[in-house]
């Protein structure tokens, strides 16, 4: 399936890596009610693009996304009524619903200012590259609002433990990027300047793997989440045994006995 330029955001492609790119530098890269929008439709569209195996998202100019733009967003937001108000808050929960459910796995490349719901985003990445310079926050509380948003009570624990998460989201203070990586919010810590390569060069390598069996790791790293030890056991041997049905599995045999590196297709 083609993917549509968006008019939102920075789209590239190269070797079944797509590369999102957030483009309002000037702002630090804010959110928009049309990008939110433009973003969940093409995080939805990739559960059918086959020509892409994984996702990078970053922002332009040093830093990743200062969250909701404070015109275009947070000023409505106060002339809305509660059903207004829930419609949005259903609008930006889609997106991590998209990022989630979509197969290919997804880096976050973030720089500096990581804040808000573009703290989300890094959130609800797969793996996530940080600068010493970046500085992630939960800010929702210095605006009034609680740390419920777009999911972060059940992930942020998840990734850094309930305590951490419950002082970044009742505090709102920005996490260190040494925090961060202390924490396991981020993989790795890189130079500003090397983050993108770095991350396009995870990402290429995880395009380089079996497309079907990653998506088939991320859908159950997802699930498991609301499932019992025995429950998680016997789903996972449904799943292995699809995987153990691909032809990715039987090349991988093949190449081993070869004494040759596999080649993988997703199929």
């Amino acid at each position: 399936m083609a993917m549509k330029t968006p008019k939102h955001f920075l789209w590239d492609l190269r070797d079944a890596v797509a590369t999102v790119t957030l483009n309002n530098p000037a702002r630090k890269n804010p959110l928009t009610f049309d990008s939110y929008k433009e973003l969940t439709a093409t995080f939805g569209a990739l559960q059918r693009a086959k020509g892409v195996k994984a996702v990078v998202i970053t922002g332009a100019e040093g830093n990743f996304c200062s969250g909701g733009d404070v015109h275009d967003i947070i000023g409505p937001l106060t002339k809305m009524n509660a059903a207004g108000l829930l419609r949005f808050t259903r609008m930006t929960g889609a997106l991590v619903k998209a990022m989630r459910a979509c197969p290919q796995p997804i880096v976050a490349a973030v720089d500096g200012a990581c804040a808000g719901a573009g703290a989300i985003l890094a959130m609800a990445s797969d793996l996530r590259y940080g600068t010493t310079r970046a500085k992630t926050a939960f800010l929702f509380v210095r605006v009034g609002l609680s740390g419920a948003d777009m999911g972060a009570c059940a992930i942020l624990p998840r990734l850094i433990g309930q305590g951490r998460a419950a002082e970044l989201l009742y505090t709102g203070r920005s996490m260190s990027a040494d925090e961060g990586l202390q924490w396991g919010f981020y993989n790795k810590l890189v130079a500003p300047e090397q983050l993108l390569a770095e991350a396009q060069a995870l990402a290429r390598q995880l395009a380089a793997g079996p497309a079907f069996a990653h998506a088939v790791t991320k859908q159950m790293l997802h699930r498991e989440w609301n499932m019992g030890v025995d429950a998680a056991i016997e789903a996972e041997a449904r799943a292995q045994a699809r995987c153990m049905q691909t032809k990715d599995f039987r090349r991988a045999y093949e190449a081993f006995v070869a004494r040759r590196t596999p080649e993988f297709k997703g199929d």
